[in-house]
């Protein structure tokens, strides 16, 4: 990956737990790394526990942001969602699995929040 595009990753995400703390999600954790994948923000509010995917683009020419987030990099995210809340002991929570799309449009962030974009199939 160029420093570029990691650039613009890092920016899109701070964007994005900027946007959920207006909306007063807690951030819990950032760029969390699992034995089975990475997660790029867990936040909570209430008995509700976001994992999200944040996916940032300056353009749509390689189409919408969201539209990165395939079956593939779903199941990753499953499973390490999985991971993390055996690994905390946190089943009392409600897990729910949310896509951030960032959009640079005249240098600023627009953000579409897609709430409950994909979840586990027997949960």
């Amino acid at each position: 990956m160029t420093e570029q595009r990691q650039t613009l990753g890092k920016w899109g995400e701070e964007q994005a737990a900027r946007f959920l703390r207006r909306r007063r999600f807690k951030i819990v954790a950032r760029n969390l790394r699992t034995p089975v994948g990475e997660i790029d923000i867990i936040a909570r509010q209430g008995k509700v526990l976001i994992f999200a995917e944040v996916k940032t683009r300056r353009g749509t020419c390689y189409g919408a942001p969201q539209e990165a987030v395939g079956p593939t990099k779903q199941r990753q995210i499953l499973r390490a969602a999985s991971w993390y809340l055996k690994d905390q002991g946190r089943q009392d929570l409600q897990p729910r699995f949310d896509v951030l799309a960032v959009q640079v449009v005249n240098d600023q962030a627009q953000i579409e929040h897609i709430a409950d974009a994909f979840g586990l199939p027997d949960y």
